[in-house]
């Protein structure tokens, strides 16, 4: 595997992919974070929030300004969210700190009270879980690493049914891949199979 282009050992000795190979930030998430399990409601909205957030731009200059995000959402507390008005929007948009999209802030609002109106129904992490395909890629290259999946599309539709927006098959592919519903880890890197989700 060390010949694998896509990956690179590191100084520790460890594989890693090259997005996550010198970055420190990227390397951090990658290390301790990336693809394993989330199953608390609000790991999940913020990881939903998140995605939405990068559609169209790099993952890495939405981790850098997640410090903000955390703030400004109250810790991505949906219940809180849930209650944000106009004045918040308007707030949102004049933080330079965070990403300024009136759409993906409005999503975020809306997602929330998607999210409380769950709870009534088993919740959003149930939910995004029941979608949990019965198999995860086993990819050696990027090339081989899927973007969209037939579980996915159907997350995809699930949410937007229940009132949430910002959450197509592609991004839900991504929010899959965080948070270790699939695993797409290359095979070599030192993380495959470390979210106990995948033998």
């Amino acid at each position: 595997m060390a010949s694998n282009p896509d990956l690179v050992i590191g100084e520790d000795g460890l594989a890693r992919p090259v997005w996550a190979a010198k970055d420190p930030l990227l390397r951090d998430y990658y290390d301790t974070e990336w693809g394993m399990p989330v199953r608390d409601e609000t790991g999940m909205f913020e990881r939903v929030t998140l995605e939405a957030f990068q559609a169209g731009l790099s993952w890495r200059t939405v981790l850098a300004k997640r410090p903000a995000f955390r703030e400004v959402f109250k810790n991505f507390d949906p219940g809180i969210v849930a209650e944000f008005g106009q004045a918040d929007v308007d707030r949102l948009l004049e933080d330079a700190r965070i990403i300024r999209n009136r759409q993906k802030i409005v999503a975020a609002i809306s997602n929330a009270k998607a999210t409380v109106a769950l709870r009534e129904d088993g919740g959003l992490v149930d939910l995004v879980w029941s979608f949990k395909p019965a198999d995860t890629p086993r990819p050696e290259t990027f090339a081989q690493v899927p973007t969209v999946s037939n579980e996915s599309k159907a997350l995809s539709k699930e949410l937007k049914k229940r009132g949430f927006s910002f959450v197509g098959p592609t991004t839900m592919f991504a929010l899959m891949e965080a948070i270790g519903m699939v695993d797409t880890h290359l095979l070599g890197s030192h993380r495959r199979g470390t979210s106990g989700v995948w033998a």
